[in-house]
């Protein structure tokens, strides 16, 4: 017995429900996490996900933009968002999972950071690097209640690892890689206690990829990838992480995220 999460930057979610409904029926994770869903708040297509099982679902979301949801068939309570930076945008959602030992649920999506990694020169930047300055406070004082396991999932939008792209000399100055941006995302990961589920499956220096560019020609001949999606644990749950899955093929189904699922199962 176990369960098992995904998380999934869908890039709108009513564009590409086909693809959600495609991957709940084959894949059947237990939840499922989702960003940048560019839904208003209320109009989550949810119907054809609960005919399948999923009738929890949590959601905060804006027009056009942003915007997380969390569908599942556990039961959940305590549905809340927290406002990063105080900018009103919809970049996290968090529920408490009716699991034998309670676990609290985050799902995130962090400020991509534009393309000049400058926060004097770059908005888009400087939010960014706002925002996980943030987080790491939080991490340390909200995210985990008492008596509770946790998860993080989400497109945290930093590859942080050497070998979390497909070159780690040519990234060093873009945006998603900079020694910045990586540095601040594992400083998170320490404050908070928390464990890399993907990386305890797949060793730090095999390559692992979660996002492949829309400029590509060839995305799978040319395999320039980053790994931007990302599951944390609390240490308790990591010791019972029985394995991960990154969908690869589903960069390839027609009219595709840039990014593809990744699911972690745990043993109860």
């Amino acid at each position: 017995m176990g369960f098992s999460v995904a998380t999934w930057n869908i890039n709108s979610v009513r564009l590409r429900i086909d693809l959600v409904h495609r991957f709940l029926k084959e894949h059947a994770p237990d939840v499922l996490c989702l960003q940048e869903t560019k839904c208003p708040q209320g109009q989550f297509p949810g119907g054809r996900l609960k005919a399948l099982g999923y009738e929890h679902i949590a959601e905060f979301g804006q027009k056009g933009y942003h915007g997380v949801a969390i569908v599942s068939r556990i039961p959940f309570t305590g549905q809340a968002s927290h406002d990063f930076c105080a900018k009103g945008d919809c970049r996290h959602v968090s529920v408490r999972l009716n699991t034998p030992t309670p676990t609290v649920l985050h799902n995130f999506y962090i400020p991509a950071g534009g393309d000049e990694p400058d926060a004097a020169i770059n908005e888009k930047f400087a939010h960014k690097l706002s925002f996980l300055d943030e987080l790491k406070g939080w991490t340390t004082s909200q995210a985990r209640p008492d008596g509770h396991e946790a998860i993080l999932v989400g497109d945290l939008n930093i590859a942080p690892l050497t070998e979390d792209v497909w070159s780690h000399k040519d990234l060093l100055k873009v945006v998603s890689h900079t020694p910045v941006e990586c540095e601040a995302l594992l400083e998170i990961q320490r404050a908070g206690g928390w464990h890399d589920v993907m990386r305890r499956h797949v060793p730090e220096t095999e390559k692992l990829y979660t996002w492949w560019s829309y400029r590509a020609k060839d995305w799978l001949a040319a395999d320039r990838g980053r790994r931007l999606d990302h599951i944390w644990t609390t240490e308790g749950l990591a010791r019972r992480s029985t394995g991960i899955h990154v969908l690869k093929e589903a960069r390839g189904w027609q009219q595709p995220s840039d990014h593809v699922p990744v699911m972690a199962r745990f043993s109860l």
